[in-house]
């Protein structure tokens, strides 16, 4: 059942993160045919500007589709994250240019980001205690992997098809017709991930608090209330991860293409190179976790990030092929660190009674404020400064505060009984398992 959990997790968290994030490799046409400019710089900044706006409806999301799995279950939950995001995502496929409606589109454009977002402020929190409360207790690391990894190989299968279209097609065709490809295969998709999460059982969890009813009537009220300083908490570690995963996933194949000058298929191709190389760097940050706990790993990978993040980019910038790949690389490997024990933070630091709502609150705050405008702040850098490495200066200060945060603050978490309802006092250091 473990296992089948995981798989099913992973290939529903596949779709999900594939349709997401098809529209960041497509910025740049998005630019071009929804917010036409004399000078493409504008462009590009108003189409990662829509990115971002739609990770402020992630906090909505998250209130929302939190409280369904406190509320209805964590299996309910996932079932319409997934309905929402084939749906916007494939009427994306269908809409009209600015040439051909002038502002309508880019406002039509707006709403159905928005709702995307709305989809995946529930998606993350949500697939990572469903997992979760599957998987054995000193395997968590390594489970919770499944959803930082699935996420990756997404983003990189965007790519692939991103890659596959400016290859074969012409600008004209791409631009007419072959962006909408990626974007209509979502409905398909939509389908698939739902079929599967159909035939998921419930947690075990939340079976044990339904037929002992504890079941929190109002979880967004109680969790703000009872979970307010593990909800701060988790604001800063899931923004280092969220700027991180973003700007990895979106951000570097745009930088590579419209500021260091590298063709757009080359940046396509090293971008999911190094996407590939993180996938496969997750499940061992997932067992290093397991191994040594979740706040040493944690705390490594954000002052790796905070220290490494420019040196990563020095060499982005060099142009190079061979350097590019090694400092998305050196950029992956903190980034794995951070991200895996974020998964199993958003479960483990949270009671079970109001788990969905408050990591749902904390996490999409955090991407919201932080993460979500990242490709857009970094592109503005890039844009203003004139040097090539300045991106880098936004990563580094989030990931230095960051780091002082989790140093001073954050718990181990690895071993906690999933359906206790105390909440974790932060800053106590001991393994949370040690005694049982």
């Amino acid at each position: 059942m473990r296992r089948r959990a995981a798989t099913a997790t992973g290939i529903g968290n596949f779709m999900e993160w594939f349709d997401f994030a098809v529209y960041g490799f497509f910025a740049t046409t998005f630019g071009e045919l929804f917010f036409p400019s004399e000078d493409p710089a504008v462009s590009l900044l108003s189409s990662l500007a829509v990115f971002g706006v739609a990770f402020f409806m992630r906090p909505v999301g998250g209130f929302v589709i939190g409280s369904v799995g406190d509320r209805k279950g964590r299996r309910a939950a996932l079932m319409l994250t997934v309905v929402l995001m084939g749906a916007s995502t494939a009427l994306i496929g269908v809409l009209p240019t600015y040439e051909q409606t002038g502002l309508l589109a880019p406002a039509l454009l707006l709403v159905l980001r928005c709702c995307q977002g709305f989809s995946a402020g529930g998606e993350w929190t949500g697939s990572s205690a469903f997992l979760l409360e599957h998987a054995p207790r000193g395997r968590r690391g390594y489970f919770g992997s499944v959803i930082s990894a699935t996420a990756a190989i997404a983003t990189v299968a965007g790519s692939l098809v991103a890659l596959a279209l400016n290859s074969w097609l012409s600008p004209e065709a791409l631009n007419t017709w072959g962006w909408r490809l990626p974007f209509l295969a979502a409905a398909p998709l939509a389908l698939i991930g739902l079929y599967i999460r159909l035939r998921l059982p419930e947690t075990p969890v939340f079976v044990d608090l339904r037929q002992q009813q504890r079941v929190e009537g109002k979880p967004l009220i109680t969790g703000t209330r009872k979970n307010a300083k593990s909800i701060a908490l988790c604001f800063f570690f899931a923004s280092v991860q969220g700027l991180g995963f973003y700007y990895l996933a979106t951000f570097v194949v745009n930088y590579l293409s419209e500021s260091v000058g590298m063709p757009r298929t080359t940046s396509l191709a090293l971008s999911g190179a190094g996407l590939l190389i993180y996938a496969l760097l997750c499940p061992l940050a997932g067992i290093l976790s397991d191994r040594f706990g979740r706040r040493p790993v944690n705390v490594i990978g954000s002052a790796g990030h905070a220290l490494l993040c420019f040196p990563a980019f020095m060499l982005m910038s060099s142009g190079s092929g061979p350097l590019v790949l090694l400092g998305i690389v050196v950029f992956s490997v903190s980034q794995a660190l951070v991200s895996v024990t974020t998964v199993v933070l958003l479960t483990e630091l949270f009671p079970a009674a109001t788990r969905g709502s408050g990591s749902a609150i904390g996490f999409n705050l955090g991407l919201a404020v932080i993460g979500g405008p990242g490709p857009f702040v970094a592109a503005a850098i890039a844009g203003a400064s004139g040097y090539l490495p300045m991106p880098a200066i936004y990563m580094t200060a989030v990931a230095a505060a960051g780091f002082f945060v989790v140093l001073l603050w954050l718990p181990e978490t690895a071993g906690r009984d999933l359906r206790a309802d105390d909440d974790v006092p932060l800053g106590r250091r001991e393994r949370a398992g040690a005694a049982l």
